[in-house]
């Protein structure tokens, strides 16, 4: 898969501005010591410890979604599972994600984990208010296995160029910060011969169907809420 140089400049660009603020923080925390002490020195401890912990979710998360860890065969259903519900901790989104997923077979597919993950940072994007994230593995109407997430919440959507982004139509000078997750998401799902599609026809709702090319996956339900 080649990536236009200017895609890999707007990405670097949003995942820096998602680090900013918890890094930041961690610096006003030092900086609250090293000036006043004494009485804030526990607020300060507290902001510097739940701000570096937000920066290390993020960047564990980051480190499977985009980089080539994530590419990797030998990742554990178990552990990607777990950067996942930290990536979306003391948020307003909540995961659940089954302890039978790791028996589905999905992830014995290379590149599965990498782009759902990229599926779960799209769904939370399309949901500004918060909402739930449901995961469940599904046939598709042509016979094949996949896995679907309903992203449910209070507006949820995915506006057209977030959606041409997605499906890769968009022109590469129409890339932004908005719509980069899009593009990388639809990116992935095709460097990994998966078919990404999306379904708008309930309210408040956003589906995304990922869909294998042969028989890996199984039939069971799936949850992420």
């Amino acid at each position: 898969m080649q990536i236009d140089m200017r895609v890999m400049e707007i990405l670097a660009s949003k995942l820096c501005h998602d680090l900013v603020s918890p890094v930041s923080a961690i610096n006003n925390g030092v900086e609250l010591v090293q000036d006043i002490g004494g009485s804030v020195v526990e607020e300060a401890m507290k902001l510097i410890s739940d701000s570096g912990c937000k920066a290390a979710r993020r960047l564990r998360l980051y480190r499977l979604a985009y980089g080539r860890a994530g590419s990797e065969t030998n990742l554990g259903a178990k552990d990607v599972r777990q950067v996942a519900e930290q990536y979306l901790e003391k948020t307003k989104i909540s995961l659940v994600w089954p302890d039978n997923f790791q028996d589905t077979g999905l992830g014995e597919r290379r590149g599965f984990f990498k782009t759902l993950l990229n599926v779960i940072v799209l769904g939370e994007e399309s949901l500004a208010y918060g909402g739930v994230i449901t995961l469940r593995t599904i046939k598709t109407e042509d016979g094949r296995n996949g896995c679907r997430a309903e992203v449910v919440g209070r507006n949820a959507s995915l506006n057209l160029k977030i959606q041409e982004a997605l499906e890769g139509s968009v022109a590469i000078e129409e890339l932004d910060p908005r719509n980069i997750q899009a593009y990388v998401t639809g990116r992935f799902a095709e460097q990994f011969s998966f078919k990404l599609s999306h379904d708008h026809s309930i309210p408040d709702r956003v589906d995304l169907i990922l869909s294998l090319t042969n028989d890996e996956s199984c039939m069971q339900d799936v949850k992420v809420s």
